[in-house]
This record gives structure tokens, sequence and C-alpha cells, in this order.
């Protein structure tokens, strides 16, 4: 098909290919979905199991460690980690790499069904098992529930009404409360009444239970109706427990609950999880999305929602915002529309200014064009704009322009020819449409490696692959199509033919660079042996770049994780972090301080990470009024916490983009004794805090706890009836509270506590004064008559295992204003730590960023022979010859000298980003080498001999070559400044800039090493 007449000659098919993605780029642009970050499927369940009363160790050997066995008969299983404290085992389950977000319901199914099968075996008392696998939703909008003088009930009664209304703006996919406080109705027993009286508490617990159950009395026929029985006596107000007759049977007086006990409502005297917001007590709102929706817009209504629902607030609450993703992707995409259309811009005043005003005009037109267009199949495929896509199409700018300049180049060189615009656009086409086909290829299949990562890292970042396919694929189809339409047009006058194809190219520039050309050909192998000293220098030295993995978000939001000694009680760390916050809230820096204390916050980001239930831990999350207050900021936090907060640990982090780690630096030691995992713990931790770059060193299994152990005497305790669990229900009742029933109060059902009054349970050196009821004595006895001592012991608090095995993670963080990277810390350490002596059966591994680097890199590397290979034989194919196809792909591995000497010169390190751009360079030189020996190709079929045709060949390539890499690096220009692309931006822009050398330089000297003298005919 002649591709050039069709376009020219039928102009309503050229125009309506315009018009579509001119209007209908424009129409998808305003319609894609936003996001921030790319969505990436967090893929873990989490597996919670109570077991009341139990050590750590017996959780984990009578439910963590059966659990994990029937989970791990699961094909999808990646990883295994559990937590056993006392009274609980939670288990993480961490699927595969390859599954994604639709596959995974299915699997979260089969962990359901498998855990239900098991939990049968459980122990009794424990239980009920709880699988969490929603715990990766994402709530974009996080806001805080504060009000002056009202009770935390009063708080949840609101925010179930705004839960139940702001469920119903479309695109919110859920709505959840954090921070509620279960109330309870508490009756404060005296046993010293109860002993008086001679009534067993055992008495109480069961009326209390059994009268305010809901029960079946049937119904009965009366004549043709149906009647049920609904017997009275539940309780319907709190008051009417004190009525409650709780005298033994046949007794003549009449003894009421109310004449032993103080009965009340109050809240959970040892709440789970504490939120606050700017130092008053809050309930949190999270608000998730639905998939693949505006998240602007859905903000949009969702803020109208809640201005229409300020009527029903009551007076003295208020709603703020903690993080509000419409808002943070507002600013973010567009800044990153702002960039690309800077980078259009910068590309097309390029082109303008080098190209010519027509030539430069044409090409810009068809990069918007191409542009829109990429919109529109971002549409159709469900691809979202955010970060990583939007910086895709930045990248692509200037290999967009490729395909453009080499067909705009040709025609007008045509036309200067004096052959018509048919015919010039003919020739150019027939002669470059299968070379630059296959270029465009080879540039796509580049960038596979990324789409076809199984990792995280690859689903964060696969947008890149998809959005690059869709822009070069398209580009290759305007350059065909639109420039031959639009040159006919713009190229009828004022279009000087030369004299002759000398005049042409008899320019300072192409003269310049025909005696450069010369030199090198004429001392070929210098040339060639002074490329590779390069090459091994920037070998060497890029030993001395900085590695890292992913760089902090520039989000005006710090965190600090502070964790207290193991066993401290919620209530005193929520104390002791309220200086904190009251400290922070004094600093003018500071915009707003939301506080969680016993768990992490509710995932309002992705790369957030949730810390599970931990009573020593607590986190306030700090918004600056602006970025650059974060760095002074994070320094004055630290510094104070030092002073005034020595007792915790603390952690200062930044928001992070990409997948997340826990750790910079991590070192796991599995084994079986926990004495020797500490040692080896103890041993690790001496040679990271030796570090200077290191902070927050830490381990998992943190200190161990006090125990209280009663010590039971049998055979006092058998003569008096008393059992074992007769003393634990006394122990837990009269220091605790024993929950013995439930207390319906409309939709909420309240746990009904029995515990002794204050003045009895206060001192615990006073325990051998309590008293427990004997069944066979009929009254109530000493405690000491049946427990001879309670001494104070240690235990490990916390048991923590790895893929079935105990493993003791020891972890460090790298300072958040220390300017190394974690991997050059990881480098230092490295050594000392792999030559600490191991025992028999005791394993090291590594984790932290090392690992999931590691991860990333080999998912993208276990790709890249295949991608490669692809190349190669592309490139083979497009010219019938091996030998060309070598000349070609020397120039790939030199590229790495400009990629060194940019980021030695900027300071960026190589992150994973940086490698992505590597990878991108090699499609780059590649494209650039078969446009340059196809154009070879085209001179020696005119007769010219193989030395003249080469030159001239590279001579006629230098405006197209040169024109793609300025209009790429130029593009490059607004990414320098975005520290997630920054380290990309650096390596295309050097790379490429020290490969166009290459592609006019080592191409030509390579071809005549190869080929010139061993045929005839370079063709």
């Amino acid at each position: 098909m002649n591709i050039a007449r069709y376009s020219i000659e039928r102009p309503t098919s050229s125009w309506i290919f315009l018009l579509l993605l001119l209007i209908g780029g424009t129409i998808a642009l305003q319609n894609l979905g936003r996001l921030e970050d790319p969505e990436f499927t967090i893929k873990q369940a989490l597996v919670v199991t109570p077991y009341p009363g139990a050590s750590p160790q017996q959780v984990e050997e009578e439910i963590t460690v059966p659990l994990e066995n029937a989970l791990q008969e699961l094909p999808y299983i990646r990883h295994i980690t559990s937590t056993s404290t006392a009274g609980q085992s939670q288990i993480m389950v961490e699927m595969q790499d390859q599954y994604r977000a639709q596959e995974l319901a299915q699997i979260w199914d089969e962990l359901r069904r498998k855990v239900n099968d098991y939990a049968r075996y459980l122990p009794p008392g424990a239980g009920p098992v709880v699988v969490n696998d929603d715990f990766s939703d994402v709530y974009g909008v996080l806001l805080a529930l504060t009000g002056d003088g009202y009770s935390l009930p009063s708080l949840r009664d609101h925010a179930k009404y705004l839960r139940r209304e702001l469920a119903l703006v479309p695109g919110v996919a859920k709505v959840v409360i954090a921070g509620e406080q279960r109330e309870q109705v508490v009756a404060e027993v005296s046993r010293a009444r109860l002993a008086n009286l001679g009534i067993p508490p055992q008495r109480i617990y069961e009326l209390l239970a059994t009268q305010n159950t809901v029960s079946n009395a049937g119904r009965v026929r009366l004549q043709d109706d149906a009647v049920r029985f609904a017997t009275s006596g539940e309780f319907t107000s709190v008051e009417q427990l004190r009525d409650l007759i709780i005298s033994n049977p046949g007794a003549r007086e009449q003894i009421l609950l109310g004449d032993v006990a103080n009965i009340y409502r109050q809240l959970e005297p040892i709440p789970t999880n504490l939120l606050r917001f700017n130092g008053e007590p809050a309930l949190w709102i999270g608000v998730s999305f639905a998939r693949d929706v505006n998240v602007v817009n859905v903000g949009a209504q969702l803020n109208q929602r809640i201005a229409e629902l300020n009527y029903a607030t009551p007076i003295g609450m208020e709603l703020t915002p903690i993080y509000n993703q419409p808002e943070e992707v507002q600013r973010s995409v567009s800044g990153f529309l702002l960039n690309l259309a800077q980078a259009v811009v910068i590309v097309m005043v390029a082109l303008l200014l080098t190209m010519g005003l027509r030539s430069g005009f044409l090409i810009g037109f068809v990069l918007l064009l191409t542009v829109l267009g990429t919109f529109i199949f971002m549409y159709l495929g469900g691809i979202n704009l955010h970060r990583v896509s939007l910086g895709a199409l930045i990248i692509a700018l200037g290999m967009l322009v490729d395909n453009a300049i080499v067909i705009t180049e040709g025609m007008l060189v045509g036309v200067q020819k004096g052959q018509t615009r048919l015919r010039a656009a003919q020739d150019v086409i027939r002669q470059n449409a299968l070379p630059l086909l296959g270029a465009t290829v080879i540039a796509i299949i580049a960038f596979a490696p990324i789409g076809l990562s199984s990792d995280a890292t690859g689903e964060f970042a696969g947008a890149l692959f998809w959005v690059l396919l869709i822009s070069l694929g398209l580009s290759w189809l305007t350059a065909l199509l639109l420039i031959p339409f639009l040159g006919e047009r713009l190229f009828r006058k004022g279009i000087p033919v030369a004299k002759s194809e000398a005049e042409l190219y008899n320019k300072p520039i192409y003269n310049g660079y025909r005696a450069l050309l010369q030199l090198s050909l004429r001392h070929r192998l210098l040339t060639m042996c002074l490329m590779g000293i390069l090459l091994i220098s920037s070998v060497i030295g890029f030993g001395a770049v900085r590695q890292s993995f992913f760089p902090s978000s520039n989000t005006p939001v710090f965190f600090v994780d502070m964790w207290y000694p193991q066993g401290t009680d919620i209530r005193a760390t929520s104390q002791d972090m309220q200086a904190a916050e009251a400290w922070l809230l004094e600093q003018p820096k500071v915009a707003q301080v939301a506080t969680t204390i016993g768990r992490g916050a509710p995932r309002f980001s992705l790369p957030y990470i949730v810390e599970l239930d931990n009573e020593n831990y607590g986190q306030l999350i700090i918004r600056t009024h602006r970025p650059d207050d974060l760095e002074p900021m994070i320094a004055a936090t630290r510094d104070y916490l030092a002073e005034y907060h020595p007792q915790a640990r603390t952690k200062l982090k930044r928001m992070e983009i990409g997948p997340p780690v826990k750790a910079a630096v991590e070192v796991r030691f599995s084994g079986p004794d926990p004495d020797i995992l500490r040692q080896l713990s103890a041993q690790a931790q001496q040679i990271l805090l030796d570090d200077p770059g290191l902070s927050f060193v830490r381990d998992n299994w943190r200190e161990r706890t006090k125990v209280l152990r009663p010590q039971f005497n049998e055979t006092s305790a058998r003569r008096v009836g008393v059992t074992k669990q007769d003393v634990d229900d006394l122990l837990l009742a009269n220091f605790r509270g024993k929950r013995v029933g439930v207390y319906r109060d409309g939709t909420d059902l309240l746990p009904i506590i029995v515990r002794a009054p204050e003045q009895e349970r206060v001192y615990l050196e006073q325990w051998q004064d309590i008293q427990v009821f004997s069944p066979a004595l009929n009254r109530y006895v000493p405690i000491a008559q049946v427990i001879d001592d309670m001494p104070l012991d240690w235990e490990d608090g916390v048991i923590q295992r790895r893929d079935r095995k105990r493993t003791l993670t020891v972890m460090a963080d790298a300072d958040p204003l220390h300017h190394e990277t974690p991997a050059q810390m990881f480098a230092r350490v490295r050594p000392a730590i792999e030559a600490m002596p191991v025992p028999q059966g005791y394993e090291l591994a590594w984790g932290g960023e090392h690992e999931a680097s590691s991860d990333a890199r080999g998912a993208v590397f276990a790709s890249l022979p295949l991608g490669y290979l692809a190349m190669f034989i592309i490139t083979v194919l497009l010219f019938s010859s091996t030998r060309k196809a070598l000349v070609i792909w020397t120039t790939v591995p030199l590229s790495i000298i400009g990629v060194t000497l940019g980021l030695l010169l900027t300071g960026q390190s190589f992150t994973f980003m940086a490698l992505l751009g590597i990878l991108s360079l090699t499609g780059m030189v590649i494209k650039n080498g078969i446009v340059l020996v196809e154009q070879v190709n085209t001179e020696a079929r005119s007769g010219k001999a193989p030395v003249q045709a080469l030159q001239d060949a590279a001579i006629s390539r230098v405006r197209p070559v040169t024109m793609a890499a300025i209009t790429t690096i130029l593009g490059m220009i607004p990414l320098l400044f975005d520290a997630f692309f920054a380290s990309m931006a650096v390596t295309i822009m050097f790379g490429l800039g020290f490969a166009t050398l290459l592609t006019l330089i080592v191409v030509p000297v390579m071809y005549s090493l190869i080929l010139h003298g061993r045929e005839g005919n370079p063709a």
C-alpha cells in the first residue's frame, strides 16, 4: 500500500484521523482517572486468633504453628510471618508477586476456607479466628472528628451518621471509623460483702449471663392466629441491673445486685487504640475510593456532601482532614501536566530553532497529536493519570519526534533536491517505514522488562511500559500518515532547491563533523581503544555512584514512630506522647499533628506501613506548612525527643514513593532457641550502632516482659475444692474485670463486666487478703491458702516467626538527615555481620532495602535476556546481516560512559528508576543506529563507493540524530525537579548525549572495521 499517496490524495481520511486524535484526546484527558501514585496490590492478609490467658509460647505452639502449617498448604504463598504475644496470634500471609488484585479475591476465599477448616481443632478458649483480607485497603481521605467537651460515645454517634451518608457518594467504596472505644457495663462487686452474705461469685456470673439472653419461647395457635411468646425480664436500662435478685435460692431475705455492687456504664479502661488530633481526643473517618475513578472528581463530590451535612453537625464538633488524597492528586497531576506541557513547549521551540519554522511546526504539531492520541488509548486501556504514566509521556517525548524528524527531514531534503512533494514523501517512506518500525519495536521492547516484571515494583512502574508502547507505536503511525499529509501543504512554497547534494550539507556544522569523522575513520583502532578506555573508566567510576531504591516523597508530611519498652501499658504510652504532641503544636512550622497509639493509622497511602497491635507503640503524623520545612522540623524533633523522651526509641521518616520496606537495613537470624537468637541480635545491633549513618537500631522481639507467676498449691486447693480456673477467674475479676454477659442498647451489644471495687483491686501487695469461694466449705477462704507465692518473672513477650521458623530481625534505618544512601551503609556493615559466627542450625539472611531492591531488579532482569534477544533478532532481520547488527549493538555498552559521568556530576543516586533509564537508553541508541545503517545501505545502492557511502550517510543523519537527542534531553528538564524521576532523567540526558556521539562516530568506525575489506560493497 502506498501510504504517502493515500494520505495526500485522500485528505478527508487524513483530516478525520487528525481531528479524531485532536478532539478525542482532549476529551479523554478530561475523563481519565487521576491518582497521585499508580496502584499496586498489597498481597497480604492478616489472620488474628485470640487465646485469652495463654503465654506467648503457648500461643505460638498451640495456635500459630498449627495455623502456619495449614496455611502453607496453599500454593500461592510467598511468605508467612507471625507474631505471638500473650493472648493473641497474628499471622501475616503474603502471596506471590505474580498475583494481581483480580486473582486475590479467589485466593482469599481459599485462605478463609483453609482457616475455617482448621478452626475446629483450636484448643478450648481460643478463637474465633478472624481473617482480615482488606488489610491493604487505602483510605485516601482521612478525617479527624473532634469536639471540645464531647465524649467519645457522642463523637461516635455522629461519626456513624457521617459514615452512612458519605458511603452513598458515587465513587466511594468504603467508609470506616477508627479509634472507637467500646462502652461496657461495669458491676463493681464487693467481695468482702459477698463473703459476709455467703453468696458465691459464680451465682452472679450465671444470673447476669442468663437473664439478658435472647431465647426462643416458641408460639401458640389462638384460633386462626399464630402468636409468639416473648418472655419479659431482659434489661432495658442499666438501672434495672441493680434490681436483679442475687440471694441464694430458699433464702428468706432478698438481696439485690445493687446492695453489693456499684453499676455504671463506662468506656473500656484499657483501649486497643487511642487517637488524637492536635492534642484532642478524636475519631478518624477513613474513606476509600472505588477502582478506576477520577479521585479528584469524587473528592469534590465528597467535600460537597460534607458541606451539605454541616447542618447536622453538633456545635463544637469539627471535621478536619488529616490526609486528603484528592487534593494531593490534584496538586501532583496538575504539576505533572504542567511538566508535560513545559516539555512539549521546550521540544517544539527546539525544533523551530533548529529545523526551521515549517519543519519545526510540522513535527511539533504531530507530537501534540501523538500525545493526545495516547490519552485516548490510555482511557480505553484503563490506565490512569498518575506520577508514572505522565512521567512516561515526558520520557517518550524525545523518542516520539524521532520518527517524525526522519520522515520530515527526508521529505524536506527530497523537495530541496527538486522532487515533487508526493515523490519525496513516497521515497522517504519507502526507504524508512520498515526500519523505523523495527527501531520503534526495539525501543518498546527495551521497556518490556518493566511491564513483564511480576514484582510489586514492576506492578508500580508497569504503566511506564504500556504508555511507551502506546505512544511510540502511535508516533510511527502518525509519522507515516500525517507528516506526508501536512508536509504536502506546508512545503508547497518557499522551499529553495539546491543545485547539488553537496550544497545541502555545505555548512559549518556538517563540515566540522565531516572532518572529525574522517579523522576517526583514519584512526579506527585508536578511536575504539579510546572508547574502550572510557568504558573501563566508567565501569570503575560507577562504583562511586550512590545506590538507592526509591526516593522519599516531597509531600510535607513526616512520621515519628515511638516505641516504648515492651510491656508498657497503652495508657502510659499515651500519657508520655502527649508531651511530644504539645511541643510539636508549639512549633510555627507545624500545621497539624495526628496521633495514633496502640497500632498504626488506617492505610491512607499505598506505601504506608500499618503497624499491628502493640500497646507500647505510638505514631505522630506531622504535617508542615511547606515542603521546605520538613528537614528543619525533622532535625528539631529528633533533638527534642532525644533529650525529653529518652525512654522511647524513635524513628523519624518521610513519606515514601513506591513499594515500602519496614527498615533500610534488616538482618534476620532464624533458629530454635530464643536465648541464642538474642545473643546474635546483641552482636549485630552493636555493629549497626557503631555505624555513624544508621539510627533507630532495634530488633522485633523487643525486650523481655514482666510476668507474675502465682504458685498454685494443688494439694491445698483440692482440700478446699478450688481449681486453677477458679483462681484465674478471681484474679481476672479482681484486677481487670471478668466478662459475664451482654447488655443490649439498640444496635450496640455492650459487655457486662464484673470486677472488684477500686479499693479492693489497687494494691497488689495485699493479694493475700483476696477471698476465693470454696464450694467444698461453702464459704470464702483467703487466696493465700491455695497460692503459696507470687514471684515476678520474665518472659519473651513477643515471639516472631518467618516461614515457619523462629526468626529474630535486627533492623536499622538511615538517619533521615544523613546524605548517604542505605545501600552505602549496608555495604559498610555487611562484611562485619556476615563474619559473625552463627551456630549450626541457625541461619542469617538479609532483608530491608537490599532484599527489596534485589527482588525488583531480579524480576526485571529475569525477562531481560529474552527481550534483548528479541531486539537483536529484529536488528538482524532488518538488514539480513549479523555483522551489521553487531555494529549497531557495539554502542549499547558504551552508553554507560555518559550515565556514570552524569550521575557523578549531579550527585544523583542510581535508583530503580535509573535502572529503567538505562534500559530505555538501549532502545534509543539502537534506534539511531538502525536509521544510520539503513541510510548507508541507501547511499550504497545509489552506486557510491563504500567509504563515500558511509561518510555521506553519516553526514545526512547528523540533523535527525542530533535533533532526536536534543529534543529528548531538553524534554527531560522538567523531570529533574521531581524526586521520583530525577535519577532517570539524569541517566537518559547524559547517556543519550554521549550515545549521540556513539551513533555518529562509533557506528561508522565499527561499520568500517567489521564490513569494509570483507565485502566489496558495504550494502
